[in-house]
């Protein structure tokens, strides 16, 4: 299969089962949203499919294109395409917005040509000014200290502009819409609008519908006690948004 696929996975942290079996496929461009109310393990499943040594997985399997991850590194499962875009991004003083992107693109293609001896500066800032133009971004923002300052907008888009430079195969974007304004919302989710394509599958975790109004998921995932107890259409969103969790079953 092209795509994610997630097969009866159970997660243990600090010796708690969180995640009961979840089983999950996200095909190649398509938009799939998971829903649930807090502490239900849904960021548990964001960490734990980019390899968070935290997380220990006690069952079952992570499947992408076909091939398990569970063995590889989060660094390697990085370079086999799937990214992770966090709820709080970290900030790194010293260290410039397009230092961090040309790095991580370097690590990329190396990961894929050993002989491969780095991206000139001159290609990768055509390229990075690039995406910014697509995402309208200020250009500025390649020359400023990774996440250090920035508004909680900006910090996502940042995280939007790495996954238009990285191009992953799965994107997971954990409460991406987390401590955003309407206006920023709206910025960011136009953003990931614009790189959606049918190479690019999309998993949005989030509390609330108001992303989905920009995102337009193909399905709905609703998650309640560290397991996937709903399925349905985007109006399954607006359910939960008008009636809350209640009568959902776990």
């Amino acid at each position: 299969m092209i795509g994610l696929e997630i097969k009866e996975l159970h997660v243990q942290v600090e010796n708690t089962e969180i995640l009961h079996g979840i089983n999950l496929i996200v095909p190649s461009g398509e938009v799939h949203a998971i829903m649930g109310p807090n502490g239900t393990g849904k960021s548990t499943l964001a960490y734990t499919l980019m390899g968070h040594p935290k997380y220990h997985v006690t069952a079952g399997d992570i499947l992408l294109d076909g091939k398990s991850v569970l063995n590889l590194s989060p660094e390697k499962r990085s370079h086999a395409g799937l990214f992770l875009a966090f709820q709080y991004p970290v900030a790194i003083p010293g260290v410039s917005v397009a230092n961090f992107l040309r790095t991580a693109m370097n690590a990329h293609r190396k990961s894929i040509d050993p002989t491969y001896h780095g991206l000139p500066v001159p290609e990768f800032r055509k390229l990075m000014l690039e995406k910014m133009k697509l995402l309208e971004m200020d250009p500025k923002m390649g020359g400023r200290y990774l996440n250090d300052g920035f508004s909680g907008g900006e910090k996502k888009r940042v995280e939007i502009l790495q996954m238009a430079m990285l191009e992953p195969k799965m994107a997971v974007l954990d409460e991406t819409d987390s401590g955003l304004d309407i206006d920023a919302l709206r910025i960011v989710s136009e953003s990931i609008n614009t790189l959606k394509n049918s190479q690019l599958g999309i998993l949005v975790i989030t509390h609330y519908q108001r992303m989905l109004n920009y995102l337009k998921p193909d399905i709905v995932h609703v998650m309640v006690d560290g397991k996937i107890v709903e399925s349905g259409g985007p109006e399954l969103a607006l359910r939960l948004e008008e009636e809350g969790y209640r009568w959902v079953k776990a």
